[in-house]
């Protein structure tokens, strides 16, 4: 069952918590391979969802998609009267704050492109989180995508599901090379679907586990550095059958794969 605050406000109070640049590995994402929604959409509307007390992230989302979209309009969402109160001033062109929740309150027939909650999901339970999935996919523009994610409180490692239409399609994980010592401590950071799915016999163990095993494997190549050394365990990791897509991303430390792949075993998505 979704819970709200009120009548029309679908969701609950999240702690708030955030920090400049926390989210930059997923707003380059956004501005990367997913460019192509925002250039396709009639009209580019991108919702920061539970952007917390400060609306730092919104304003640096729209900075950082303005140079695909010039015209983007970001619409910073929160669920706390206050929150939208105190970033009302910051509001201009491209950028606007209301009240609302997972119903995402957006003027007239408007849908967004991309709705982006970042730290939210993470503090419900994950039995809810299938259903307010289902919800804001309802939401979206032909050619949407919802990304439901966590990370890190300065964003070295983040971790994201991106969902369309048809459900959720990929898992991305991303890290900061410097001074990584395994993959698998990204495990902490996993989204709410799959963070307590981190045990022997589930695909999302299996693959940090492998992953983990090629790290280990490529070591030689660490005097070279730890973007050799990523790049080789991520192409290791995909000529074992791991169904890994944009491979011109490892470099930076950021892999994404099927979600079928991991998907915890029973789910229905």
């Amino acid at each position: 069952m979704l819970t709200g605050v009120s009548r029309s406000v679908v969701g609950a109070v999240t702690r708030g918590t955030t920090n400049p640049n926390r989210l930059r590995r997923c707003d380059r994402w956004l501005a990367g391979p997913q460019a192509w929604r925002l250039r396709r959409a009639a009209r580019p509307i991108v919702v920061d969802l539970g952007y917390g007390a400060s609306p730092v992230t919104a304003v640096e989302l729209r900075d950082r998609l303005r140079r695909v979209r010039p015209d983007v309009e970001v619409v910073g969402i929160e669920i706390d009267p206050a929150r939208v109160a105190a970033a009302a001033p910051l509001a201009g062109p491209g950028l606007s704050f209301r009240l609302g929740g997972f119903e995402i309150p957006l003027d007239g027939d408007a849908r967004p492109v991309v709705v982006r909650a970042f730290n939210v999901l993470r503090q419900y339970d994950e039995a809810q989180v299938v259903a307010y999935w289902d919800l804001v996919r309802s939401r979206l523009a032909p050619d949407g995508l919802f990304v439901d994610g966590t990370c890190d409180e300065i964003g070295r490692r983040a971790a994201w599901v991106a969902l369309d239409d048809a459900g959720p399609q990929t898992l991305t994980l991303s890290w900061r090379l410097a001074g990584l010592e395994r993959p698998s401590q990204i495990a902490e950071r996993l989204p709410k679907a799959l963070i307590h799915r981190n045990v022997s016999g589930e695909p999302i163990h299996d693959l940090l586990t492998e992953l983990d095993q090629r790290w280990q494997y490529a070591a030689g190549l660490a005097p070279y550095g730890a973007r050799q050394r990523f790049v080789a365990a991520a192409q290791s990791l995909a000529d074992g059958g791991w169904p890994l897509r944009f491979p011109e991303r490892w470099r930076i430390g950021e892999i994404t794969i099927d979600w079928l792949a991991v998907a915890p075993r029973g789910s229905r998505s």
